[in-house]
């Protein structure tokens, strides 16, 4: 067994492989997370972003495996998630640098584009740490290279290579301590190990867990896991907050050089055209103006850590039925438009999201539907615009509920007041504090007139203006 080279059909189907064997295993490793965070979601992560990738790839009119690779690459940039889901888009990008322009990968382009991946991740954080998923890949490079020393073939030095990862994944809880104290392997070195097996057998014709059905539906946990562990941690920087921007000319080092303050875990990593961030922060306000300042938001995702270890130590579930409202006091009623900006309000803790903003303001009707869909008997309202505030005061005195609204302009007021939300205070004491907190938020916007005004309209303007001051 042995093969000379790899084609693009043969690519496209052992990495779907790759994300499928993935899939089936995650919860597995779910359970292992504890680095940098123990907030349980590594596994989840990387196989959405490799799902993300492999979307991107069978979407790819590409014949070759430059193409299918460099498709690969950019599906798994734009739908990183997690700390361990950057990193393995970095891989990948790495990989599909080198591989640029090939139309089948020969044993040789194999060993160049594993370590190319190599060095394009272990640039792209700031400090590498060993004992993650970054030294799984570079004993997986220094293997597959190690095995073609030997005079191995392809599936030889994979194989080679597979085994000499496991053997570092065993070691990792020597090289970080937070690993050896919770008695567990990385979690991101065991998840990129399980897309490598997935590849693997699949080249061999074996069956990969998974395979099939990688794109069609998600793999919702196993059997006999590991008994989560709460080690008590300390979570320094509650937010772990992730956005893609769009822009011209992005200048990677100086976004990261500005975001480095306010918090850890930062990657930033992309081309001049996009920027994929990462960075755990408990200013992830601040985070969305540093990086809108150099173009347009996208796939926003703010996760409270907190909370996610929480869910992890418990089990994720439907609660028990409270009645007609859960224990909790307050619920949050808040107005955006766009996909992004309602996963990251209803990340912060967000019970409904009506549609609605600047020239699609939402009706009374709205707002009272929204209230009434909140299992609470008080509920807070974020019109987020202020053509909104008078809608939210109507809707306000059209419910059998003790309703506050929280007079926000603009949606980085709400996301403000979102910060200072605490669903177990009561309800003044919330409005008080959310109030204050959006006041702090100065915003400005720039859009396109309705028509151009005349100058003689234009210089009454500045005299009525001028008068006025």
């Amino acid at each position: 067994m042995g093969w000379k080279r790899i084609r693009a059909e043969e690519f496209k189907r052992v990495m779907a492989a790759g994300c499928g064997h993935l899939g089936a295993h995650k919860e597995e490793v779910n359970a292992l997370n504890v680095f940098p965070v123990p907030d349980g979601d590594t596994g989840t992560n990387m196989w959405l972003t490799m799902q993300a990738a492999v979307k991107e790839m069978e979407k790819s009119q590409g014949q070759s495996v430059g193409e299918l690779a460099a498709a690969l690459s950019m599906g798994a940039l734009m739908g990183a998630r997690g700390n361990s889901g950057v990193i393995l888009s970095q891989l990948l990008r790495g990989f599909s640098h080198v591989v640029e322009g090939k139309d089948y990968l020969t044993a040789n382009d194999l060993a160049r584009g594993f370590q190319g991946g190599v060095d394009v991740a272990y640039k792209a954080v700031m400090k590498p740490v060993e004992g993650t998923i970054l030294t799984v890949a570079k004993a997986f490079a220094r293997g597959y290279q190690g095995g073609l020393n030997q005079g191995m073939r392809i599936s030889e030095a994979l194989g080679f290579a597979l085994s000499q990862a496991e053997k570092t994944l065993e070691q990792t809880p020597r090289m970080l301590p937070v690993l050896a104290q919770a008695g567990v392997v990385d979690a991101g070195g065991k998840g990129l190990i399980l897309i490598l097996e997935g590849v693997y057998r699949s080249l061999l014709g074996l069956e990969v867990a998974g395979y099939g059905d990688t794109i069609l539906r998600e793999n919702r946990g196993q059997a006999g896991l590991p008994t989560r562990f709460d080690l008590q941690e300390e979570i320094t920087f509650l937010y772990c907050t992730e956005l893609v921007v769009q822009g011209e000319h992005l200048s990677l080092n100086e976004i990261r050089q500005r975001l480095e303050p306010l918090g850890d875990c930062v990657l930033v990593v992309g081309t001049a055209q996009v920027a994929k961030i990462h960075i755990h922060t408990n200013e992830p306000g601040e985070v969305l103006n540093i990086t809108g300042s150099y173009g347009s938001m996208h796939h926003l995702k703010i996760d409270n850590m907190r909370d996610q270890h929480q869910e992890t130590l418990n089990g994720v579930g439907e609660p028990p039925d409270a009645g007609p409202f859960p224990p909790k006091d307050t619920g949050v009623v808040a107005v955006a438009a766009g996909e992004g900006l309602v996963r990251v309000l209803k990340s912060l803790g967000a019970d409904e999201v009506v549609s609605g903003g600047q020239t699609m303001n939402p009706s009374t009707e709205d707002l009272v539907a929204g209230i009434n869909r909140i299992k609470a008997a008080r509920v807070i309202v974020l019109p987020n615009n202020k053509n909104i505030i008078l809608a939210a005061e109507q809707a306000k005195g059209l419910v059998n509920k003790e309703v506050a609204v929280v007079p926000t302009r603009s949606f980085p007021q709400g996301l403000a007041a979102m910060l200072a939300y605490d669903p177990e205070l009561p309800l003044e004491d919330n409005r008080e504090g959310m109030t204050t907190a959006a006041r702090r938020v100065r915003t400005g916007e720039v859009t396109f007139a309705v028509r151009l005004l005349s100058p003689g309209i234009f210089e009454k303007w500045k005299e009525t203006k001028q008068t006025h001051e």
